[in-house]
């Protein structure tokens, strides 16, 4: 990405950011809605006749992860067991995750279905990877991996430093819109206590960037994100928006707001304003 080049930038000059989408786990963790690991229907892991000791906890976690996983073809390696634990668990009390913050500067409707936002993103400081695995996936999925042993204490405080949403990824693509990089750059809003001083990742393929204050118009879809789901969120927002020229043409995010074992997955599309 050139390292630097995973900023939320509206400039469609080919110096803007990277690739993709939040593919491995973004939401609530400890909320399997279809998690096999509790039949309760909240995915609480103190249900079936007490609480689990943590290390079955943790193994039964990671075990599902891996199965997860595998329908990406991505292998989940046993040293993510603990990562996977504390993103799951209540972390002193600082489970609930923050939005990366911003204003609603309008909202265009149809009759009364919304077809997208326009927000505006302060400045802020953001942890990258960028990977170029085999797949498409395989880098956004071994990415969020990285980022998340930043999050569980890899990192120059060596605490927990919370879940913010959504994890975005950088799409690069063609003049047309029809291919799109295998580069992926994978992003992390670092929490509001840590902009000031974002802690260092221990990762050094991981770089915290000062993103510059953007604006967003955004747009809501569900399902999976993959290379055929993007291309055509991309030129549905292109159809939408009165004046599409106003936006960079090659560089597009993509905010993931729940983990994929959920059916209806979360996400939006996000076009920004040219600078």
């Amino acid at each position: 990405m050139d390292r630097g080049g995973c900023q939320m930038s509206g400039r469609g000059d080919g110096n803007d950011a990277i690739d993709r989408h939040g593919v491995i786990t973004l939401e609530d963790l400890e909320s399997f809605s279809e998690d096999p690991l509790s039949d309760s229907g909240n995915g609480s892991l103190e249900e079936e006749g007490g609480t689990m000791e943590a290390e079955d906890s943790s193994d039964r976690l990671l075990h599902y992860w891996q199965e997860v996983a595998r329908g990406h073809q991505v292998e989940v390696s046993p040293d993510m067991a603990e990562p996977i634990q504390q993103l799951s668990s209540n972390n002193q009390g600082r489970s609930q995750r923050e939005h990366v913050p911003f204003t609603l500067l309008m909202r265009k409707e149809k009759c009364g279905e919304q077809l997208y936002e326009k927000r505006h993103y302060e400045k802020g400081h953001w942890a990258c990877i960028t990977l170029h695995e085999d797949t498409y996936e395989q880098s956004i999925c071994y990415g969020f991996m990285r980022i998340m042993r930043y999050i569980c204490q890899q990192n120059s405080t060596g605490d927990y430093l919370g879940m913010t949403l959504p994890i975005v990824t950088i799409v690069r693509t063609d003049e047309n819109h029809s291919v799109i990089s295998q580069d992926v750059t994978v992003a992390y809003y670092l929490p509001i206590e840590h902009q000031a001083q974002p802690p260092q990742p221990y990762d050094n393929e991981i770089v915290i960037e000062v993103w510059p204050a953007a604006t967003v118009y955004t747009r809501g879809f569900t399902g999976p994100t993959n290379e055929v789901t993007i291309i055509n969120q991309i030129s549905a927002m292109a159809e939408l928006l009165d004046s599409p020229g106003v936006c960079a043409n090659d560089s597009f995010i993509v905010a993931g707001y729940t983990n994929p074992a959920h059916s209806h997955r979360q996400n939006e599309i996000w076009f920004l304003e040219r600078r």
